[in-house]
Parts: C-alpha cells; structure tokens; sequence
C-alpha cells in the first residue's frame, strides 16, 4: 500500500489554530485516545467475566461505560483528524501511549476489576483536566469544549463505580450487624 502521508505527519487545519496548539494538542489527545481505549477493553473484560448475585446490574452498568467510552473514543480520534494529524490506531501503541495500565490476562474478583476501574478514570479525569488547561491556554476551545464534557462523563463513571464498591446498607442487620460490617 502506499502511504499517502507519515503518521504524525502534519497537514494544516482548516479552523485556524497556530500550528503549535495543533501539534501540542494532538500529542495530549493521542495518549488520551490511547487510555481511553484501555478503558474500554478493561469494562468490556468484566462485562464479559462478571459473576454473582449482581450479575445483571454490573453486566449492563459494564456495557453502558464501553459503549460510552468508545463514542469519546471515536471523537478523540476525529478531533486529532481536524488538527491536521492521523491518530495512533495500532494496539501495541495503545499500551504504550497510555497513561493508565492494563490489568494482566485472568480472571479476578469483580470488586478488584471495578476498583481498578474506578482508579483508571480518576487518571484520566485528571490527565483530561490538564490537557483542558493547556488547550485553554492555547486558544483550542473547541478541544476544550469537548475535553469538558467528556470530564463529566468520566467523573460520573468513577463515582457510580464507588457505589458499587460501596457497603450493602440492606444487609446489615439482616446478615451481620453494624459492628461486624464495621469490621469488614
């Protein structure tokens, strides 16, 4: 195949950015174009694994948080286009672009797959949150934008992946008392 340009290679934008916020922006938005596709395969490993009496719940609340993620996904990468650039799109350089780890092959408690969940989006909110500043610095308001609402989805997956984690207020009393939850 011949290749019409080299990856990283720069063609200009058509919206008017200084060629600097363009290259400065897509090196941020390609790391986070790699985490977030670690994301997306570590929800989508335990909404294939999960087991137990909360199969159901965390099965669906599993496949809402891969399919949302793959969306900001596509738009990370859509927005690097408009930049003027071509994003990274080979695996191999997911797992080394990106700033969050991959848990290893295996099957594991679904508690721990949620915790690690819920910690890998606390990285990326704050990753994201510095990529904002400096395409606000930059005058990349568009990215920005997007960057910012993505945020708040990104916040709100790890806060409902803590209430999973949280302790089962029903089953105190009826299984173990407070003291013995206490314990836990």
């Amino acid at each position: 195949m011949d290749k019409l340009r080299e990856h990283k290679e720069y063609e200009g934008n058509p919206v008017g950015l200084s060629d600097e916020a363009c290259s400065t922006m897509r090196e941020h938005l390609d790391r986070h174009l790699a985490a977030l596709w670690i994301q997306y395969f570590q929800y989508h490993k335990h909404h294939w694994l999960v087991e137990g009496p909360q199969f159901r719940d965390l099965h669906l609340f599993l496949e809402e948080n891969y399919n949302e993620i793959h969306k900001q996904a596509d738009a990370v990468a859509e927005r690097i286009t408009l930049l003027g650039y071509d994003p990274t799109t080979r695996m191999e350089n997911y797992v080394e672009l990106s700033y969050i780890e991959q848990e290893p092959e295996g099957v594991f408690h679904i508690r721990d797959g949620i915790k690690a969940d819920m910690n890998n989006e606390k990285k990326i909110a704050q990753e994201f949150r510095t990529s904002i500043q400096k395409a606000f610095e930059l005058g990349d308001y568009g990215t920005k934008s997007m960057l910012e609402k993505f945020l708040f989805k990104i916040e709100d997956r790890a806060h409902h992946c803590e209430h999973f984690l949280g302790e089962d207020s029903l089953s105190i009393g009826f299984l173990h008392s407070e003291e013995e939850a206490a314990a836990n």
